[in-house]
């Protein structure tokens, strides 16, 4: 009743109190969620540690630390001003004017006053008492136990007696001094003299190159003019060996491009010897003929963009050409070789072509031989077209003193044998490379037909016997051969790798009876892979006493039976060598190679196995 009796505003808010009073129970007891805690959660709830307390202290905190800062820097301003208000007596005044009198007499004489007076250049002139003022009064060394910043990564630290002072004249923090203090201790790389790569030295192995000392200053000149032929204006009038030699190494750099094919063409030349045509257009090919009208030997190798319009234009504007050399030249078509043939035919005295796959036909080839009747040197090597037809043809060329023939094509060896018939009279070097079909009739004819010739090569071939071989190199009144080459011949069996009982190929005794022949004045020797020449025929050939002394390279690859003794054996026998293959000889290992001597092969191939002296293998008894 006394609640009714109440004001309505009392009654109002007294109803709202008790219904939050009811809702405040009923979402504690109704309403909670409840589940799992962790055990942080239980640790900050029995320390009545909130979110809400750990934010206050961390604000009370910072405060704190702006407050000490500030508090920092109002004594040090204060302790400043104190310093400056100070007053001197007479006596200490005129000491600190004689010390500083002292002090700028000092900095006046040194170095660092000289570099900023000097800085001034240009500058208005200034009091040098400035400069000096300026160096005495600048900022101090920090004392020990002073706050200072470091000078690399700005941190606030306590300057001590040990603290390092850093590229700028600033102080660094303990961090950065032990950095820089390990980059100080880091030893600084050694400067490495310029030496050959290895790379080039089996480069050079490989052609039979042995370096000892300096080279020339012939070869040092060309090779620095070779090293910077993009700076190149033109050569000169440098002879032409070097003008050659300058060809081969750019060359064999591949840099021979369009502009540097400029600087060989000069209209007084009558030769021109590029040995990579690669980069070259049908235009610059075009542009040598035009710029070289007195040309008389053309040496073009790799011509693979020479087409029917240079041959065209070089017939019409190079009329005193006499030798000519073009390989891979493949887009020149067969009407337009025949059309050179019957133009510049007569005038031609040597004409060698390689690489030809699309052109260069039986056709062709006879029209040579019609019309190319000065000819006394021919080679055809890689030609894919040629057979038969050819080799007929080639038998009539009347002034042949040189053949060197490689067809793709298999032939007979009844034309191969009226060949030498016919030319081998007059012929000085035959090289024939791939004519599996010839057998000993082929031999026997250049036994009886042949007296003039020094070089013969014979190669590839699995027919030839070696009783032909034999009957070959006795009793031939040709002089002996200075050049060999009688590589791959040998029988073809995977099945019967020792050959049949009756040796094909070049075997012990055709061996022997051409070292017999040839040895006295041989220079190069090729016998690889002629599988059948026995250890015993090696030992005959360069037994103690033996001596060939103008054999400078031998290749002896895949010789199963050659060893560590018959390579000292060949070194004795060979005073001359300079050059020794020996491919997949297995038991070659451990060899004391002569001075000035390229071995090439071998297990230890890879390492530099030139030595000094005059070692020529002193074997025992």
């Amino acid at each position: 009743m006394k609640y009714l009796n109440q004001p309505i505003f009392l009654r109002q808010e007294a109803t709202a109190t008790v219904r939050t009073i009811k809702m405040s129970r009923r979402a504690q007891a109704g309403n909670q969620i409840r589940g799992p805690h962790s055990a942080l959660t239980d640790f900050l709830a029995s320390n009545n540690i909130s979110a809400a307390r750990i934010r206050q202290d961390y604000e009370r905190r910072v405060a704190e630390a702006a407050r000490q800062a500030e508090r920092e820097g109002r004594e040090n301003g204060v302790e400043n001003e104190e310093y400056e208000e100070e007053l001197e007596s007479p006596e200490q005044s005129k000491k600190r004017k004689r010390k500083e009198a002292a002090t700028l007499v000092k900095i006046k004489q040194s170095k660092e006053f000289a570099r900023r007076k000097a800085l001034r250049t240009g500058e208005p002139d200034g009091d040098d008492d400035a400069i000096a003022w300026g160096m005495m009064y600048q900022k101090a060394r920090p004392a020990p136990g002073q706050l200072e910043n470091c000078e690399i990564c700005g941190k606030r630290f306590t300057v001590t007696a040990y603290s390092k002072t850093g590229p700028n004249g600033g102080l660094l923090c303990s961090k950065c001094s032990k950095e820089l203090g390990d980059e100080e201790k880091k030893p600084k790389a050694k400067k490495r003299e310029p030496k050959s790569s290895r790379r080039q030295n089996q480069s050079n192995l490989l052609d039979g190159l042995v370096q000892h000392g300096a080279l020339s200053l012939v070869e040092i000149c060309v090779k620095k003019v070779a090293d910077n032929i993009n700076d190149v204006e033109e050569f000169g009038d440098l002879p032409q060996q070097l003008l050659h030699r300058l060809s081969q190494i750019l060359s064999k750099r591949r840099v021979l491009t369009p502009r540097t094919l400029n600087l060989f063409l000069r209209p007084d030349l009558d030769f021109i010897e590029i040995y990579d045509c690669g980069k070259l257009e049908t235009d610059d090919f075009q542009k040598i003929f035009a710029f070289m009208p007195s040309l008389v030997n053309v040496n073009l190798r790799f011509a693979g963009q020479m087409k029917d319009n240079v041959l065209d234009y070089m017939m019409t504007r190079n009329s005193g050409i006499k030798y000519l050399q073009l390989d891979a030249a493949n887009l020149v078509s067969d009407a337009c070789w025949r059309q050179l043939f019957r133009t510049s035919g007569p005038r031609l005295e040597s004409l060698k072509l390689s690489n030809l796959d699309s052109s260069l036909d039986d056709e062709s080839v006879q029209v040579m031989s019609e019309h190319c009747t000065n000819l006394r040197r021919l080679k055809l090597k890689e030609c894919w077209k040629p057979g038969d037809e050819s080799l007929r043809a080639i038998a009539k060329l009347p002034n042949l003193e040189h053949l060197s023939l490689n067809f793709l094509r298999e032939t007979k060896c009844d034309n191969l044998v009226e060949v030498v018939e016919k030319l081998g009279p007059n012929l000085q070097t035959l090289s024939l490379d791939g004519f599996h079909d010839a057998d000993d009739r082929f031999l026997e004819t250049i036994h009886s037909q042949c007296r003039q010739l020094s070089k013969f090569r014979f190669a590839d071939n699995a027919v030839c016997t070696d009783k032909g071989y034999v009957s070959l190199f006795t009793d031939w009144p040709n002089p002996p051969l200075t050049f060999v080459d009688l590589s791959s011949t040998r029988d073809v069996d995977n099945q019967n790798p020792d050959g049949p009982p009756e040796p094909v190929g070049l075997a012990s005794q055709g061996f022997i009876a051409l070292m017999k022949h040839s040895g006295s004045k041989i220079q190069a020797l090729n016998i690889s892979s002629c599988r059948h020449i026995s250890r015993a025929a090696f030992e005959e050939v360069f037994a103690k006493g033996k001596t060939y002394p103008h054999l400078k390279e031998l290749d002896i690859s895949f010789q199963t039976v050659m060893d560590d003794y018959l390579v000292n054996c060949i070194f004795r026998c060979c005073p001359a060598m300079k050059k020794l293959i020996a491919f997949a000889c297995f038991s070659v290992r451990d060899v004391r190679v002569p001075a000035g001597v390229a071995l090439i092969g071998g297990l230890s191939a890879q390492d530099n196995i030139i030595l000094e002296g005059d070692y020529r293998g002193e074997l025992p008894e």
